[in-house]
């Protein structure tokens, strides 16, 4: 089982950027803890971030062509306005998970929205780090139940 985990704008800076809506950590420690949860489920995971969008939709892309699994995403600002990303995961035969750090739907209005939410089997927000082993979580249930 293989599972690509995306991280779109600006999530590089996770442990940098206001650590009162998404702590300490880094990308890189939030990548080191899902791969040691990945060897305990016993699945294949793969990280990817940019902050180009359309390099996202590239990967998205491959990820159709390579038959992935599953995916999880946290597209960052563009959950909130990228149809791009959006078009391109709605491609996808797999399960999609959303995944956010801090509670989207405690901050901002025009963060309560996501134009993922039509086409993703979940979301999972507001537990931080947390939020992405809950996601793969989901991410690796939804894909078992499927087969």
């Amino acid at each position: 089982m293989k599972i690509l985990v995306l991280n779109g704008v600006n999530l590089n800076m996770f442990g940098k950027r206001d650590p009162s809506h998404y702590g300490q950590a880094t990308l890189s420690d939030i990548e080191g803890l899902l791969q040691v949860l990945a060897n305990e489920l016993d699945v294949e995971l793969e990280c990817f971030q940019s902050n180009i969008e359309g390099h996202l939709c590239e990967k998205i892309h491959h990820a159709h062509d390579e038959n992935i699994d599953g995916v999880m995403i946290n597209a960052g600002a563009w959950t909130h306005y990228s149809y791009a990303i959006r078009d391109a995961l709605a491609i996808l035969k797999c399960p999609i998970v959303e995944i956010h750090m801090s509670n989207v739907h405690a901050r901002e209005s025009f963060r309560h929205v996501s134009v993922f939410s039509s086409i993703v089997v979940g979301q999972i927000c507001g537990f931080g780090v947390e939020s992405y082993l809950l996601g793969l979580r989901a991410t690796v249930q939804s894909i078992r139940s499927k087969t």
